[in-house]
Order: C-alpha cells, then sequence, then structure tokens
C-alpha cells in the first residue's frame, strides 16, 4: 500500500478514527500513520481494535486504543477523557453500519433508535468535540462516512438510509459552516463496499452486476480528497448517485434501491 500525503502541520499531530478496527477503518489508520500521524482508534471489539493498533504502530508513530461502544450513553465522555491531552487535527468518523434493518411499521422502535444513535447522534456529538477545538486552531480536517443509500429510500433500510441522507446535508452546511477557518471538511460517500459489518448484513457479495468497492480504495479517496468537499463519491458510484438524486423518481429507481435490500437478505 503506497503512501498519502498529509500535511501533519494541518491534519496533525493526533488523527481520531471512530470505527478504527477493521475494513475501511483500519485502511485509513495505515495511510494516516504512514502519513507521520499520531493515531487513536476506537471500536467496539477490543481484540480486533488492539489487532489493527498493533500492526499499524510498525509505521512508527504512537497509536493508542479506545475499546468503548458508541450507542452507550457515556461513549462521548469516555472519548473526551481519552483525548483530553491530545490535539487532535483529523477526525475520521467511520463508524456507522446499518445494526437493524425491519419494515418500518412493524418494526421494534427500540432496535430503531440505537440505528439512530450511532448515525445521526454520536456522528454529531463526536464532530462538535473535536470540530469546535479545530475552528479555534484555524486548521484541521474532517472525514465524515456516508451512503449511497442516503440519496433514495430502502426497504427495509428507510430508517438507515434517511439517517445517511441526513448526514449528508449536515456535511454540506458543515463545509460551509468550517471553511473559512481552514478546516476542510468531507462527506466520503461509499457504496456496496467489502466489509465485515456487510459480510454480517447478509450482502451477497457475488450478486451478479453489483459495484464492489475496496476498502483500502475508500480509504485512499477520502484522504486524497480530504480538500474537494462538502461530498465525494467514492468509485463508480457516482453515476448511481446521481440517478438516485434525481427528481421526480421513476419507478425503476426505486426498484433498483428495493433490490439493495433484497441482496443484503433483508
Amino acid at each position: 500500500m503506497s503512501a498519502v500525503e498529509l500535511d501533519a502541520r494541518k491534519y496533525g499531530p493526533w488523527a481520531v478514527i471512530a470505527g478504527g478496527s477493521e475494513a475501511v477503518g483500519a485502511e485509513f489508520a495505515h495511510l494516516i500513520a504512514k502519513a507521520g500521524l499520531n493515531l487513536l482508534l476506537i471500536a467496539r471489539k477490543e481484540g480486533p481494535l488492539e489487532e489493527t493498533a498493533e500492526a499499524v504502530r510498525a509505521h512508527g508513530t504512537e497509536v493508542r486504543t479506545l475499546s468503548v461502544d458508541l450507542v452507550d450513553p457515556g461513549a462521548i465522555e469516555a472519548i473526551a477523557a481519552a483525548t483530553a491531552d491530545l490535539e487532535v487535527g483529523l477526525l475520521v468518523v467511520n463508524a456507522g453500519a446499518n445494526t437493524y434493518g425491519h419494515e418500518f411499521v412493524t418494526s421494534d422502535l427500540d432496535a430503531f433508535r440505537k440505528v439512530l444513535t450511532l448515525n445521526i447522534d454520536r456522528k454529531l456529538e463526536i464532530t462538535h468535540l473535536f470540530g469546535g477545538p479545530m475552528r479555534e486552531r484555524g486548521r484541521g480536517g474532517i472525514i465524515l462516512l456516508g451512503s449511497v443509500t442516503g440519496f433514495v429510500g430502502c426497504t427495509h433500510m428507510s430508517v438507515y438510509s434517511g439517517a445517511k441522507a441526513f448526514s449528508r446535508i449536515f456535511t454540506e452546511g458543515l463545509w460551509l459552516e468550517m471553511r473559512e477557518y481552514d478546516v476542510d471538511v468531507l462527506a466520503l460517500t461509499a457504496g456496496v463496499t467489502r466489509t465485515p459489518a456487510m459480510e454480517r448484513a447478509g450482502l451477497r457479495f457475488d450478486t451478479p452486476g453489483l459495484n464492489v468497492s475496496d476498502p483500502a480504495d475508500v480509504a485512499r479517496e477520502g484522504l486524497e480528497h480530504l480538500a474537494d468537499g462538502p461530498v465525494w463519491i467514492v468509485e463508480d458510484h457516482y453515476g448511481k448517485a446521481v440517478e438516485r438524486s434525481s427528481f421526480p423518481r421513476d419507478e425503476q429507481v426505486l426498484a433498483e434501491a428495493a433490490e439493495v435490500a433484497q441482496m443484503m437478505g433483508r
């Protein structure tokens, strides 16, 4: 994996990755460490988190870890305490999988609330925690992971796709607010990506015609285009996002969104 250039004077000396134990998050960690920044990796599962941290330390930078479930009420307080002595110049919020897929009106609302907590509440809180000091320093970068599902409603994923739509619009507004303070903000919008989370969700990567991204490519594009906000759509998913953003949406667009849910075994 070749290096990506990052200006440590702008984005250093520390980077925080929420969802940094596997797949896209782990790839971000390797690339950022190679660029010379120290890292705090945050994830729920302690085993994979420590394995990734140990591998990333081979690049010669300091790597700390924090094992916390972002859905827990005390998650933000734990992150604030773990970073109290750090100057964080780069934030990557990669956590945000769909933890519950179901038809809405027959659903468990508490399960959907966890989807919203992870994908909206915690994203806002983490961004607020680190974005304020970046604004005061007049430098920094923020990458918030999004999804092409946020461009059109999806059956059995109505809450998740709605949360991703919120994330994209929020990031666009944040980009407008922060650019005068030299803080780069990017909504990195991914399509289907070969990750363990999507495997656990039941996504069949071998489905004919399905365009699947590699986690390393997603992370690389995010860092290479950090200054090209407010939105960067990964790889070949740009055309699909444009199609899904059209209005009025025709039946074919909605039918394709339904197929995504079916591919995920919903």
